[in-house]
């Protein structure tokens, strides 16, 4: 589990997140990653794709990986902040609460990364 708080205005941890969880599921670990606070916005199509560090993937590829091989998860009050809604966000995306949180993270042998 993966949950990332980060977006454009810290771009180096935003991308670990997002590489770490790629590099994960290639490794065939299973990977929840969360989208909060300003990672929100990732779930929205063509955003990911705005996103740009120097010598990273591309975060768009990054995110691709993951919606093709694990769970994306917009935190329910970060997506309702930012008035994005279930039919604004990535096919493959879910918007969910706390109580999902706390399940996938107490989970028999989840690990839990913040970035």
């Amino acid at each position: 589990m993966i949950k990332v708080t980060a977006g454009s205005d810290a771009p180096e941890r935003c991308n670990q997140a997002f590489t770490v969880a790629a590099a994960a599921l290639a490794s065939g670990v299973p990977v929840s990653l969360w989208l909060t606070g300003e990672a929100s916005w990732f779930a929205l199509p063509g955003r990911a794709k705005e996103f740009a560090l120097p010598h990273a993937a591309p975060l768009e590829d990054l995110l691709d990986a993951v919606l093709a091989a694990g769970r994306v998860t917009v935190c329910t009050q970060c997506a309702a902040r930012r008035e994005i809604t279930v039919d604004d966000v990535i096919d493959g995306v879910r918007i969910a609460g706390a109580p999902t949180f706390v399940e996938e993270s107490l989970a028999e042998g989840a690990q839990a990364l913040v970035y």
